[in-house]
């Protein structure tokens, strides 16, 4: 199990902030619990010290003998393994923050979506997985990646097509290829497919079908290369 505590000098934004912690760990089926929460300094070192804690959450403008880098600080003499991420208002801390080997650093008010971001990657990192979720905009819109049949540019735009809608966004394939699961190919100058979703493929037409009935053409410079990738995800000869 991954062990959160959390210090903050305001007891609602504690509560919030724990409870939408604890959705996201139901959400995304993670093992992980918020053990620990205080608004003392001392009680959280005092907790880091002689507790297992694998990610601390710590606001910087405390209002206490120690600021939130203070904290941080003497975290790190004791504990040099646990996930650290910062939240305040203040934008002006961010760069200093990450002296202490910081994850993130979230900017109050902490919304849903930017703080479900964090943790995904957190997971991701913690597990060494391959990315599951794709972040598509400024606006931390993240798809889970395996939902997506294909990506179709249009214009200065992206359309990120699911089976229950498509979501765009203004960026370049160039910008988000290397970002993307390894079970993404291009297929086209103008698609990107992901072959987990192909139902079926037509090399004489240049057509490929994904489950959800959705069609892309094949670019003839991608075909060969295609097709060669293709023999690892079904039969497609």
């Amino acid at each position: 199990m991954i062990k959160f505590a959390l210090c903050d000098d305001n007891k609602n934004i504690l509560d919030k902030l724990g409870k939408m912690l604890e959705n996201i760990f139901v959400k995304n089926n993670y093992d992980a619990s918020v053990t620990f929460t205080t608004s003392n300094t001392n009680d959280m070192l005092d907790f880091v010290s002689n507790n297992k804690v694998d990610v601390i959450m710590l606001d910087i403008n405390l209002k206490s003998d120690k600021t939130g880098l203070q904290l941080a600080e003497a975290i790190r003499k004791i504990n040099k393994d646990s996930y650290i991420i910062f939240t305040t208002g203040h934008l002006e801390y961010a760069m200093i923050a990450y002296k202490f080997k910081t994850f993130d650093y979230l900017a109050k008010p902490i919304t849903y979506d930017r703080l479900e971001e964090t943790v995904i990657r957190l997971f991701e990192d913690v597990n060494g997985q391959p990315k599951r979720y794709i972040k598509i905009d400024n606006k931390n819109t993240i798809i889970d990646a395996s939902e997506i049949q294909y990506i179709k540019r249009d214009g200065m735009k992206l359309i990120f097509h699911t089976s229950s809608r498509d979501y765009d966004a203004y960026s370049s394939f160039a910008k988000i290829e290397d970002t993307l699961p390894k079970n993404y190919k291009r297929c086209h100058k103008s698609c990107i497919a992901n072959l987990s979703q192909i139902k079926d493929v037509e090399p004489v037409s240049g057509i490929i079908t994904f489950k959800d009935g959705s069609t892309c053409e094949i670019g003839p410079k991608y075909k060969s290369d295609l097709m060669e990738v293709l023999k690892d995800y079904g039969d497609f000869e």
